[in-house]
């Protein structure tokens, strides 16, 4: 080890040798403080219990109501809702990938023009349908 650097680890450990005792008196002062606060506090608050407990008895949990029948039609409704992620792009990947589905969409309906037979295997194709843009 260099001279130079054995006298700045002395010297950094002298700092801190010298550090030590204040900032632990520091850290007991902030101990005390907050025991009293906390004190202060649950003092504070068996107050508020004993100025409160004349009042009467008050249920936390609500009056059970007969749960109304609903129609199965709106409970397929809810079920059927799908929620839709919100991707994080920025404009120009957005317009990039909006150009890549239009350019796929086309392949897939010239190869449907070009093949006629096959569009049993294609029910579920967005051809026929206008583009949403």
């Amino acid at each position: 080890m260099k001279l130079k650097n054995l006298k700045k680890k002395m010297r950094r450990l002298e700092k801190r040798l010298q550090e030590g005792p204040s900032k632990l008196a520091k850290l007991k002062r902030k101990m005390e403080a907050m025991a009293t606060a906390e004190a202060e506090k649950a003092r504070k608050k068996s107050a508020a219990r004993h100025r409160g407990a004349h009042k009467p008895f008050k249920s936390l949990t609500p009056i059970l109501k007969k749960p109304e029948a609903k129609p199965v039609a709106a409970k397929k409704q809810v079920a059927a809702k799908k929620v839709k992620r919100k991707l994080n792009l920025s404009p120009e990947r957005r317009a990039q990938l909006a150009a890549a589905m239009k350019a796929r969409w086309a392949a897939k309906r010239a190869a449907a023009e070009a093949n006629p037979q096959g569009n049993s295997t294609n029910q579920g194709s967005t051809t026929g349908r206008p583009q949403a843009s």
